[in-house]
């Protein structure tokens, strides 16, 4: 692996993992920086696919180390605690939705979707999605009735399940489907960010070793330190990301990332159509 390379797989850890958990969507930033970078020429498509949704494990080592000790406590309560029991059934029933769909639709997905404009299209309309949520809960402050993830109720996880299915459409963003979303079925800010988080473990490590294993002929031994060097840049951006975001939603709301979804949006179909930039080259 040669050194332009490297800083091209570094970035795109840091952009997997700078954008992984906020409402602005990872894979669709990941299309647009691949394709900026031309780094899918460097490694071929298919691998390029492939490296996209294994450096999600850096990513979700990061949750894991930030929630360590309430992941222990989960699993040591799992046979005697009825509130540790209930977490992993409400995440187990979250996280089937996206995964029967995932594998009946993900080949024609990548056919049709993964590319530049319709990840533009999405980042707009999911930012206008955002602005009516967000709307929508100032003038109606009683209609949370779930203020934590201990209060979540089978159905709650079931809804917030197919609201993380629209993810599957590069650009829709999974946390900000599955935050979005909660707050939409009337969980606080605080509950929809925290259960975003825990069923992004099972979720993106499920996609990250089902990917691993169906394109193992594309792979070698070669690209373990192409594969290892963007976990680890995903690991430490998503670490501080992490940890920002839990700190900026104690006093913020999403309009900000709403506008920058929008204005991100334009400017790719702008210039695009406009012939500025070749975003499908």
């Amino acid at each position: 692996m040669d050194l332009l390379l490297a800083l091209k797989v570094i970035i795109m850890g840091v952009v997997e993992g700078l954008t992984e958990f906020l409402p602005i969507s990872s894979t669709g930033h990941l299309i647009l920086a691949g394709s900026l970078l031309d780094f899918t020429a460097d490694i071929g498509r298919g691998k390029a696919e492939v490296f996209e949704i294994a450096i999600q494990a850096g990513a979700i080592f990061a949750v894991c180390w930030e929630y360590r000790a309430r992941i222990a406590a989960v699993l040591r309560g799992l046979t005697t605690q009825r509130s540790a029991q209930k977490l992993v059934l409400n995440l187990i029933i979250a996280f089937i939705p996206a995964a029967i769909l995932g594998l009946l639709f993900s080949k024609m997905i990548k056919e049709k979707l993964f590319s530049p404009i319709p990840v533009a299209i999405a980042l707009v309309v999911g930012g206008l999605i955002i602005l009516w949520v967000e709307r929508r809960n100032k003038n109606r402050q009683h209609a949370i009735r779930v203020d934590t993830v201990d209060d979540m109720t089978a159905l709650d996880a079931l809804k917030i399940g197919i609201a993380q299915a629209f993810a599957l459409i590069p650009g829709t963003s999974r946390s900000g489907a599955t935050i979005i979303g909660g707050m939409m079925f009337g969980l606080s800010r605080k509950a929809a960010t925290e259960f975003s988080f825990f069923l992004a473990i099972p979720t993106l490590f499920a996609a990250t070793i089902y990917s691993l294993y169906k394109d193992r002929a594309l792979l070698s031994a070669a690209d373990i330190p192409l594969f290892s060097l963007g976990t680890v840049a995903a690991f430490i951006s998503a670490f501080f990301c992490v940890r920002w975001l839990l700190r900026y939603i104690s006093n913020h709301d999403f309009t900000a990332f709403a506008w920058y979804r929008i204005a991100f949006g334009l400017i790719i179909l702008i210039s695009s159509f406009t012939g500025v930039m070749d975003w499908e080259h």
